[in-house]
Formats: structure tokens, sequence, C-alpha cells
């Protein structure tokens, strides 16, 4: 058993079996042998590779929706452009890098990066040591001062724990994570249904509620209605509510053992774009989307972009190619139609770029 499950394990045996949500954070963010404390997770010789990893498509494209996005709220300054979970920066250096076409914009802008782990921190600092804007490292949306802001989520709401429940004879009761044998950890139930789930479901359905990641959203909404600005969400996921097991750990590009590794893989949960479009719009906040990340990548002009790139580097026309058919195709290998796109903006706002015609 890893050093944290060794810690989880004695924590249930002293306390009880731990929800679903708190094994998930423990697992993650656990101060001393969480995964994201201990480790660079991103790249070939990682465990999973993101987007901006991929291409420098990716952040350029994103860079010049916010682009967009800040004139047609009125090209605000000062502003912020805040990302939520930022890699190894790779997506704000491509992004900074591309929005040098909107007049006024560097100008103006400030950069906060709200990230919890040191080992990325560093990384972070590395790839931005040269920007020639502010940057600033944060540890929660709490801390982002108030006033307009553009927020950017790539891959940050399946990492946010989720709670699990399990359809039995009775009710919804919690799942729970508890002692096994030979002193593993096993999946169980709470002893009692929860009185207030009310969804409908067969016996053995599992339902998921990302509480942490709606409360993100509602607060990232709430800043935009009272204070200006939009938020732009890209992530795995599925576009209506339902009923499903999604939660996944991953270790060395494969899947693993959800309870076998704790603080050695990565664990993460499909997210409900549902769910964050009803968080967003509980605060007034219209939502757009969500639409799939390569129908957002088309609309924002992915393939011109690809096409100018080959034609400057013909010696990585190929390799270009292979980049952009894996950020926007539907087949299993590709991230295309597996992962989806959202975007938040005031009640007035006009629809963003890339959303024109998926509004919410």
């Amino acid at each position: 058993m890893t050093p944290l499950g060794r810690e989880i394990a004695r924590m249930i045996a002293l306390d009880g079996p731990v929800t679903v949500e708190r094994y998930m954070a423990l697992c993650l963010s656990h101060p001393a042998h969480g995964y994201y404390m201990t480790r660079d997770p991103l790249g070939l010789e990682g465990d999973f590779v993101t987007a901006p990893e991929i291409s420098q498509m990716f952040g350029e494209l994103v860079g010049l929706w916010a682009a967009q996005v800040w004139l047609d709220i009125g090209a605000p300054s000062p502003f912020r452009l805040v990302e939520f979970g930022p890699g190894r920066g790779t997506l704000m250096a491509d992004a900074l890098r591309a929005v040098r076409a909107a007049p006024g914009f560097l100008e103006a802008v400030s950069v906060d990066l709200v990230e919890t782990s040191p080992i990325l921190t560093a990384r972070q600092q590395a790839t931005l040591a040269a920007a020639t804007v502010p940057v600033r490292w944060l540890r929660d949306v709490s801390e982002v001062p108030d006033g307009p802001a553009i927020y950017l989520a790539n891959e940050f709401f399946d990492a946010l724990p989720i709670r699990q429940f399990v359809r039995a004879a009775g009710g919804w009761r919690e799942r729970l994570v508890g002692l096994g044998g030979e002193n593993g950890l096993a999946f169980g139930l709470a002893p009692d249904a929860d009185p207030t789930i009310t969804v409908s479901g067969r016996e053995g359905a599992t339902l998921e509620w990302q509480a942490t990641g709606n409360a993100v959203m509602s607060d990232i909404a709430r800043r935009i209605v009272s204070q200006g600005g939009a938020a732009l969400a890209i992530d795995y996921g599925h576009l209506r509510s339902g009923l499903a097991d999604t939660l996944q750990a991953i270790k060395n590009h494969a899947f693993t053992d959800v309870l076998a590794e704790p603080g050695e893989a990565d664990v993460t949960a499909h997210v409900d774009f549902a769910q964050l479009g009803a968080a967003a719009r509980a605060q007034g906040a219209r939502v757009h989307g969500p639409t799939s990340q390569g129908a957002f990548l088309r609309a924002m002009g992915i393939d011109a972009r690809a096409q100018a790139l080959s034609t400057a580097r013909p010696d990585r026309a190929a390799e270009i190619e292979a980049a952009r058919m894996r950020l926007t195709g539907d087949g299993e290998e590709h991230m295309g139609a597996l992962f989806k796109a959202i975007a938040v903006t005031a009640p007035d706002g006009p629809a963003p770029p890339g959303f024109d015609a998926v509004t919410g």
C-alpha cells in the first residue's frame, strides 16, 4: 500500500469510512502525499497529456477567444485574466503570445494563476518567466481581487472531488471508502439513505454530484454578473446529467484501480456540464453551450491556423495535422467529441466567439 493509502487506512480505522469526495480530495491534494503535491504529471513521461501540450494552436485560440471577449465587453482597463489549474503554464504562454494581435490587451491585463501544487507552480514560473504582463499565483478563486475578469479552466473541473450515491433498497445511499481484506481499501455504502435525493433510478445505479465544482462555478458566475467578464471551461464530460459511475484513476497513460494506489495515480470524474450550467444560471449569468471541443476549435479557426503553421514549417506539416486531428477529431483516440466547452457571460452580454449558435 502507498504511504497515503496507509494514512487513509489509519484514518478509517479510527473514525470510520470516508466519502468518495473526501477520498478523492486526499488522493489529489494531501499536503505530503497528494498526487498533485508531489509531481508534474503531464507529458509523455507523466501520466496524461493535456490539449495545450499537444499543440500551440490550442492556447493560441483560447487567447484569441479571450481577446475578442475583452473587446466585446468594452475593453475594460485594468482587467484580470484568471486561469484555474494552469498545468505547466503552456496554455497561458501561448495565449499571451496570441493576444498581441489585440491592441491594448497586454497593457490592460494582469494574470492570476489559481494553483495549489508547488511543483506545478515552479514549472509555471519558469514557463512564464519572460511574460511582459504582471503574473501572480493564488490558491483559490476567493483570492482573486474584485473587478472585470476573464476566467479560463482547461481540465480543471474534472479533478475536483465529487460525491457518489448508489440506488439501494429504500433510497440513495452515499458511496464510502472503507477497509477491505488484508488492510486494503474497499467501496461500501452509508447505512442510511439520503432523504433529500428524489431522483428515480434502478437499483445499483450511481448518481454523481460535483458539489465542489458547482460551488466554484457559482462563485465565478456571481463575479461575472456583478463585476463584468466571462468564463470559458473545457473538460471531458457529458452534456446532460445522467446516472453513471465515472470515477476513474489514470497512471502511465492507462486506467488503473481507483483504490489501488492512493496518491500515485490521477483520480478524476467526468464533468457534468448540465450541473455547471445550472450553477451559473442560479447566479443570474447567461450560459453558452456546452458544445464539443472540436466544434469550438473549428469555429475559432483551428483549420486555418494549422494550414498557416504547415505552410511556415512544411517539415512539420504531418505533425501539425496529427495534432489538429487529435484536438478536434471524433474518434476514441481524439479529444474533439469527448471534451466539451462551455462559456458564461453576464446576462446581457453578447454570445462569445465559438458559441454563436449554441447558447444554452
